[in-house]
């Protein structure tokens, strides 16, 4: 498994007291027309997170539209997202929702009763390709949450973890409501108790299998998740919790190279120096926002951009367009994989790595930056009007508004690719961007 394996990439052994925030709207966004672009992203959040009333509630967000074949799977990671985002827009009753179903997958988990949650659930019915049917949403006949069997989607990482509990904690600032804190605790205590890298690197590593057996590998992205949530934690709860921010940021502080982070470690002693991801690069600043390494942004956006031209060879986008912004790794550049017989481009720009670029290029000492925050913004924007047409959620149409993961098919560099179907997890991102909304800082 790469050190880098995405929370989006499988993890089973099959494919081996806070005050109110005062809180940022959608009115606030720059233009009228950035207020609409933003406004429709929301309304893709709502929709995704409301597509199966049939299946009552609590629930979570289809991840994706149907396009890309995981049915009414939820990972949730893109939840959690959905919540921060849903928050930076003042929609704090769909914040709410999409928390209250985070709630109870972890407190109804099959199997196990420790705080965790697992890579992704099952929110609506479905067919799988077997012709085995799906028929229940996030809760089954038994009160038991469904999780993502079919699909492999059954371990549990720190970095599947820590965001949740980002989420949590800030829905316990903005509403007060103790439940959120509670299971914001149950996700601390449980990397502490679960995840504690026992290598020469420290920090925390990758998480269980669906097996519940330790996997080895260190991601300094889970690391930052966990600096950002053990930094909140010590803010709004009576535990001490700055002992397990300081581990996690001890771990990132060995990975800083002067310009970059390298992505983590197959071992948790050994230093993994390929590919060089982007996520590290912005959400290090994002959480830290420690000028000693504001060059981790800056260099993504010098060595990571690209632009994404129809007439290129395996570009997906309309004839006579173009889309700049930047890609997922070093690796994806030069990629000649293929998914699903598909080859990559590898001028494809990531939807959501340029939104959590543009995020990063606001905050702090980074704001000088924010001409090409602006300019990614825009690209965003056309992104989001042009492609996901005629595309579903449950068998519904989708109207424009979601960001598609990747403007043509993308190749990340860990064994795994992103298509031009509507996402969460990148539309979440765009509005926290352009809301100026930094979700790792509370």
């Amino acid at each position: 498994m790469p050190t880098h394996a995405s929370r989006r990439a499988v993890l089973s052994g099959a494919l081996a007291g806070g005050a109110l925030a005062v809180l940022p709207t959608v009115a606030q966004a720059d233009t009228p027309a950035r207020r609409s672009s933003v406004a429709q992203a929301v309304e893709f959040l709502d929709t995704m997170s409301s597509a199966y009333p049939a299946s009552g509630t609590p629930t979570l967000p289809q991840s994706y539209a149907d396009e890309l074949g995981l049915f009414s799977t939820s990972f949730v990671y893109d939840a959690a997202l959905a919540v921060c985002a849903a928050l930076a827009a003042g929609r704090t009753a769909v914040a709410r929702r999409i928390g209250d179903g985070l709630l109870f997958a972890q407190g109804h988990d099959p199997v196990y009763h420790d705080g965790r949650l697992r890579q992704a659930y099952n929110v609506g019915p479905y067919v799988f390709y077997d012709g085995n049917p799906s028929p229940y949403g996030l809760v089954l006949p038994d009160g038991t949450a469904n999780i993502g069997w079919q699909f492999g989607f059954l371990g549990t990482a720190v970095g599947d973890m820590a965001w949740p509990g980002i989420a949590l904690v800030r829905l316990y600032a903005a509403t007060g409501d103790h439940r959120y804190l509670e299971g914001a605790r149950a996700i601390a205590t449980w990397i502490t108790t679960r995840a504690v890298n026992p290598g020469a690197l420290g920090g925390f590593r990758f998480g269980t299998n669906a097996a519940d057996v330790a996997i080895p590998n260190v991601s300094t992205e889970h690391n930052i998740d966990c600096v950002a949530f053990f930094t909140m934690m010590d803010a709004v709860d009576t535990a001490d919790w700055s002992a397990a921010a300081g581990r996690a940021r001890a771990l990132l502080e060995r990975m800083w190279q002067g310009e970059f982070f390298w992505t983590g470690s197959n071992d948790g002693s050994t230093v993994n120096k390929s590919p060089i991801p982007l996520d590290v690069q912005t959400w290090s600043w994002l959480a830290m926002l420690d000028e000693r390494y504001l060059q981790a942004p800056l260099w993504a956006a010098d060595h990571l951009w690209t632009t994404d031209e129809a007439g290129q060879p395996h570009s997906q986008l309309p004839a006579g367009t173009s889309l700049s912004g930047v890609t997922f790794s070093s690796a994806s550049l030069t990629s000649t994989a293929a998914y699903n017989g598909i080859t990559v481009n590898p001028q494809g720009v990531w939807c959501e790595g340029s939104s959590q670029l543009a995020c990063a290029l606001q905050q702090g000492a980074a704001h000088r930056e924010s001409g090409r925050a602006r300019v990614l913004l825009s690209e965003l924007a056309k992104a989001q009007q042009l492609l996901g047409h005629g595309q579903h959620v449950g068998g519904k149409a989708l109207d424009v508004g979601g960001l598609v993961a990747a403007t043509s098919l993308i190749d990340t560099g860990f064994g795994f690719g992103y298509f031009q179907v509507q996402h969460v997890g990148a539309t979440s991102w765009y509005v926290m961007a352009a809301l100026r909304h930094n979700p790792l800082r509370l």
